[in-house]
């Protein structure tokens, strides 16, 4: 097995321990992840979406808030994201977001839904139009959320992301 392989193994079985550790805790449910970049490890999650009553605290989510933070940087390019699963949709862009550089999971996206965590309503409505969508969405053009708009595009001092 090559050094990365190893790394990889020793790093996934780290957020299948912390999915199985803080489930049986009952932090929430079976997830967990780390994020490493440089053999470092930066930060460790886990699902806190039943303890903390916040629908967005899963694993990776947490995982990355806490990189970032450790870091003091939003980006965390040339990181590796370990989960214990296959990221949804809303963990998948935050690791875009996070410009994460790499994912390396062990359960899948089909095995989360036989436990009953199926993400397929969210992966079906992603693609359509906003009218199409299940939860309605009504475009409210107004001017002054424009002029914000133009004045972030015109804003000397502004961090891009």
């Amino acid at each position: 097995m090559t050094h990365e392989k190893a790394d990889d193994q020793r790093h996934l079985a780290r957020a299948v321990a912390l999915s199985r550790e803080h489930m049986h805790e009952g932090a929430g449910g079976p997830f967990g992840a780390v994020i490493v970049r440089d053999g470092e490890v930066l930060a460790e999650g886990w699902n806190q979406v039943t303890s903390t009553n916040d629908p967005t605290a899963h694993a990776e989510v947490t995982a990355i808030r806490r990189a970032c933070q450790a870091v003091g940087d939003f980006a965390l390019h040339g990181a590796t994201l370990y989960t214990s699963c296959e990221p949804c949709p809303m963990c998948l862009a935050s690791a875009y977001w996070a410009r994460i550089s790499r994912i390396v999971y062990a359960n899948t996206r089909q095995h989360a839904a036989e436990i009953g965590f199926d993400d397929s309503l969210i992966y079906d409505e992603i693609p359509k139009a906003p009218e199409q969508r299940l939860i309605p969405m009504d475009h409210l053009p107004s001017l002054e959320a424009k002029a914000v708009f133009e004045a972030w595009a015109d804003k000397p001092d502004k961090v891009s992301y």
